[in-house]
């Protein structure tokens, strides 16, 4: 493939952050053989954490205690706007499903890509888009179909970026996961997974999710190659869009050390709980 959105190079910095995610991992695999029953609260811990930091970064505003009471009890909390407890549940479903995904053994593909998104945007009516003036405008959802007209963003500067045209979606996607699953076993997972995050939102497929999409796409590259999920915090929003900005201009390494980080961070967190 010739796409300059999928080459990258691995600097020493950036390899000597690969090494410590493995040898954190090496760590971590002994820990949980010794305590089972941990490991599976360390996993629900994960799942409210990822549902809410990835929704928070959209837009969400549930708190973190919010989040885990409604996934463990159910209930809504007055005042809070109904959609983001409908983009909480989705979320852990979406999550959930990744696992079923890697019992069946089902590989990368545009089809599991869109039932991903299905899922996220499930029961959701309307997403928020800019119309071709600038305005402000609520779109139908069409959960698990790719875009039928163009999306674009305000960036923070006052510009206007532009995503991939609906017409060259199907075939950029589809490049996209003949390159993971190419590279899936050959390049470090974590290489792999922020690659293919940084050009799904480089495509923004999709009306809507196409963030919390590409956080769960990573994370189930990671997943099936033993690795722990990541956990992008909305706390480094600020962060984490100015790398995929960066990533933007031609330079994705500053992404990809920013995924490093967070994922060293996940998994002290994982280890501190577990000793």
């Amino acid at each position: 493939m010739n796409n300059p959105s999928y080459a990258f190079q691995t600097s020493p910095l950036l390899t000597t952050k690969l090494v410590a995610i493995d040898a954190v991992l090496a760590e971590t695999q002994p820990l949980r053989a010794q305590k089972p029953d941990r490991w599976g609260a360390i996993q629900q811990k994960l799942r409210a954490e990822w549902t809410y930091d990835s929704n928070a970064i959209e837009g969400s505003t549930l708190t973190l205690g919010e989040t885990i009471f409604f996934l463990q009890e159910g209930l809504t909390i007055e005042g809070k706007p109904f959609k983001d407890f409908l983009d909480a549940r989705n979320h852990a479903e979406a999550i959930d499903l990744l696992f079923d995904v890697i019992a069946q053994k089902r590989s990368i593909s545009p089809g599991l890509i869109k039932e991903i998104n299905a899922l996220l945007l499930a029961g959701v009516q309307s997403t928020p888009a800019l119309a071709s003036d600038g305005r402000r405008v609520q779109k139908p959802a069409t959960p698990g179909q790719y875009k039928s007209q163009p999306n674009h963003v305000l960036q923070q500067d006052g510009s206007i970026h532009h995503y991939i045209e609906p017409l060259q979606v199907p075939l950029e996607m589809q490049q996209l996961c003949d390159w993971v699953n190419v590279n899936l076993g050959q390049l470090h997972a974590v290489l792999v997974a922020g690659v293919a995050h940084y050009n799904m939102v480089r495509i923004h497929p999709f009306d809507d999710g196409n963030g919390r999409g590409a956080r769960i796409l990573m994370n189930l590259i990671l997943l099936m190659q033993g690795y722990t999920p990541v956990i992008v915090r909305n706390a480094k929003r600020r962060i984490y869009l100015q790398t995929l900005a960066t990533a933007d201009g031609g330079d994705i390494e500053p992404f990809l050390l920013f995924m490093a980080d967070s994922m060293l961070e996940t998994q002290q967190m994982i280890v501190a709980e577990l000793r």
